[in-house]
C-alpha cells in the first residue's frame, strides 16, 4: 500500500502546484527554445546555401560557356560584370578541374587563399557542391557548378564564392535567437494561463481524495467498533497498542509507507475476533486446548474481513502475523526471524507489553519493572532482539502514558498520529476521524 499524502494547506498546494508546473514549463521550454534553435539555424543556413546556388546559376550565361569552351571573346569582362556585393568572386574551370581564371571583387588577400585552398568534389551535372567556411568572424559560401555545351557534354565548372558579412550573421544569429525565445516564452505563458484550470482541478482531486480517505478512515472505526461490540477490553486496547506501534517504529526508523501499513495492521489486529463464538471469546477463565485452537483462528479469519479492500491490503501482514514468534513457535504460519514481516515484529512487542500493562478480567495491570523482566526473558524467542533493543529504551514513556491517559485522551492521539501519516490536515470540514 502506498502512503497516501496530500499538501498540509492550501497553500501549500498551490505552491506544489506552481512549483511543478515551473519546473514542466522550465523543462519544456528549454527543450522548445533548444528544438526552435535548431530548427530555425538548420532553415536560415539551407536558405543562404539556396540563394547563393541560385546566385550561381545565374552565370549559366553565353559568357560563361564562352569562357569555359576557350573561345575568344569579351568574356572574361562579360563575367566581371556578375560580380555583386554578394558574390565577391568567380573561379572557372576546364573539365578535367584545371583553373582558367578567377574574377574576383577587392577583397583581403586572406579570404581570396581560404576560398582557393578548399577541397572539394566535381559534382556531375544536374548536380552542384556547396560549403559553408566560417573565416575572421565572417562566412564565405562556395558553390561549384558544373556547365554544359550546347550538345550537352560537360564545358567545365564555374566556382562562385559568396560573402556573408558580419552584420549579416549577427542578423541571422538574431533571428534565430529569436525564434528560441519565441517558443520558450510561449511554453510560459501557455503555463501561466493553464495554472489556474489545473489548481481548480487539482484541488477538486484533493478534496475527493480527502473523502476518500474519511471513507476509509471511517470504514477502520466501524470495524473497530465492531470489534469493541464483541470484546469491551479490545476498543481501548487497539488505540493504545496502535499508538504504541507508531512510537515504536519511528523510534527504529521504519518508513511511511510502513508506518501508515502498521497503523492499519494494528489498529485491526484482533478483527478476526468477530467470527469467535461468544463461549469462547467471552470466557472468563482460562480456555481448554480445543478452545485456544479456535481462537488461533482469529489470525486467519481477520485476514478473511479485510480481503478484497486494496486501502487495508497492508494491514493484512500484521493482522495475519502478529502472533508469530521470533523462534518460530507462533501462530499461524509458524514463521521465525527475519520471516516474519517486520510491522509484525514491532507489533507483537506492544502487543505484549500492553497486555502486561493493562487490567484484564483474569489479571491485575504490572508494574513497568515487571514487565520488562517477563519480556526479557523472551527475547530471541518471542521479540526481535533488535527492535527490544529500541523499545527498552521507550518502555518507560509508554508505560508513563499507559497509565495516565484515559480512553479520550487516546482516540485523540490516535487522531494525532493519523494526522502525521496519512496527512488529513487538506481534508474538509467535518473529516471522520477514528
Amino acid at each position: 500500500m502506498k502512503t497516501f499524502e496530500l499538501p498540509e494547506t492550501p497553500r501549500q498546494l498551490r505552491r506544489m502546484l506552481a512549483r511543478r508546473l515551473g519546473i514542466g514549463a522550465l523543462l519544456v521550454g528549454s527543450l522548445a527554445g533548444g528544438l526552435a534553435y535548431w530548427v530555425e539555424s538548420y532553415r536560415v543556413e539551407q536558405r543562404t546555401l539556396e540563394q547563393a546556388i541560385a546566385g550561381v546559376r545565374h552565370f549559366e550565361s553565353p559568357a560563361m560557356q564562352l569562357a569555359v569552351s576557350g573561345e575568344k571573346g569579351d568574356g572574361h569582362s562579360a563575367i566581371s560584370q556578375l560580380l555583386t556585393d554578394e558574390f565577391v568572386g568567380i573561379r572557372v574551370f576546364a573539365p578535367n578541374a584545371e583553373m582558367l581564371f578567377d574574377v574576383w571583387r577587392p577583397l583581403p588577400e586572406a579570404l581570396k587563399e581560404v576560398a582557393r585552398q578548399q577541397r572539394h568534389p566535381w559534382p556531375i551535372p544536374p548536380n552542384s557542391h556547396s560549403k559553408r567556411i566560417p573565416v575572421a568572424g565572417e562566412e564565405l559560401v562556395q558553390v561549384i557548378l558544373p556547365i554544359t555545351a550546347n550538345d550537352g557534354r560537360l564545358a567545365g565548372y564555374v566556382e562562385g564564392v559568396s560573402l556573408v558579412s558580419r552584420a549579416a550573421l549577427q542578423e541571422r544569429k538574431q533571428q534565430i535567437r529569436w525564434a528560441a525565445l519565441t517558443a520558450s516564452i510561449s511554453v510560459f505563458i501557455a503555463a501561466l494561463l493553464l495554472y489556474p484550470l489545473m489548481s481548480g482541478l487539482l484541488s477538486r482531486t484533493v478534496a475527493l481524495s480527502s473523502r476518500l480517505l474519511e471513507s476509509n478512515l471511517s470504514l477502520l472505526r466501524s470495524l473497530g467498533n465492531a470489534i469493541a461490540k464483541r470484546d469491551a477490553d479490545t476498543d481501548a486496547h487497539n488505540y493504545r497498542v496502535t499508538c504504541y506501534a507508531v512510537t515504536l517504529a519511528e523510534a527504529v526508523g521504519v518508513d511511511k509507507e510502513t508506518i501508515a501499513e502498521l497503523v492499519l495492521g494494528a489498529f485491526l489486529h484482533d478483527v478476526g475476533k468477530i467470527g469467535i463464538p461468544d463461549q469462547i471469546l467471552l470466557k472468563p477463565g482460562r480456555l481448554t486446548s480445543e478452545e485456544f485452537q479456535v481462537m488461533q483462528t482469529h489470525a486467519v479469519l481477520g485476514i478473511e474481513i479485510v480481503a478484497g479492500n486494496p486501502w487495508l491490503a497492508g494491514a493484512e501482514q500484521t493482522i495475519r502475523h502478529h502472533h508469530e514468534r521470533y523462534d518460530g513457535k507462533g501462530y499461524p504460519d509458524g514463521l521465525s526471524g527475519e520471516a516474519i514481516p517486520f510491522a509484525a515484529r514491532i507489533f507483537a512487542l506492544v502487543d505484549v507489553f500492553d497486555a502486561l500493562t493493562s487490567v484484564r478480567p483474569y489479571k491485575p495491570a504490572l508494574s513497568l519493572d515487571e514487565t520488562l523482566s517477563i519480556m526479557e526473558r523472551e527475547v530471541g524467542q518471542h521479540f526481535d532482539p533488535a527492535i527490544y533493543v529500541v523499545f527498552r529504551q521507550i518502555a518507560p514513556v509508554l508505560y508513563e502514558q499507559g497509565q495516565s491517559r484515559d480512553h479520550a485522551q487516546w482516540i485523540l492521539e490516535l487522531k494525532v498520529m493519523l494526522e502525521r501519516c496519512f496527512k488529513m490536515k487538506t481534508a474538509p470540514e467535518g473529516a471522520v476521524t477514528v
